[in-house]
């Protein structure tokens, strides 16, 4: 299995670094985008980050428009979105794919520690979180429709 430390990720301002240096004593890594059901959940991703950034924890937000089209932005429009619309400061990276034969070796590696219901790994839609714990590795995984207020005790016992 791929270390998740060594896998490359690429900022939504164009860096390449490694997924290690992201890494906090916990972190929740979500798939995002803009025109989703789900997207008013950047308030609660945005919450968690401000309440626990202090404590090591962080937020890394993966923007993908592999569902229904609902990331179909570029990198600054993305930005200007999420600081416009939900004040976010936690990380973001570049569009990615999370499933199918060009999915980001980021989200193979979290699918094959943390399959989905029923053991299929592939990403169900957009929002779908990946907690991981100071290891680098997945503890727990969430259903998009798993709100990140809900996460509030997982997460303090990670800290």
């Amino acid at each position: 299995m791929t270390e998740l430390a060594d896998i490359s990720v690429t900022t939504l301002d164009g860096q390449t670094k490694n997924f290690g240096s992201f890494l906090g004593k916990a972190t929740l890594v979500v798939n995002v985008a803009s025109k989703c059901g789900f997207t008013p959940q950047y308030t609660g991703l945005e919450a968690l980050y401000r309440k626990y950034r202090d404590r090591g924890f962080a937020v890394l937000g993966f923007p993908c428009d592999q569902f229904g089209n609902q990331e179909p932005g570029d990198a600054e429009e993305i930005r200007t979105f999420c600081a416009l619309n939900y004040e976010v400061t936690f990380p973001l990276f570049a569009k990615i794919e999370v499933n199918g034969p060009n999915a980001h070796p980021l989200y193979q590696a979290l699918k094959q520690q943390a399959p989905g219901f029923l053991g299929i790994q592939k990403v169900k839609w957009n929002f779908t979180k990946f907690l991981l714990n100071g290891d680098r590795q997945v503890v727990k995984r969430f259903a998009p429709t798993t709100k990140p207020e809900d996460l509030s005790d997982q997460i303090e016992s990670l800290l």
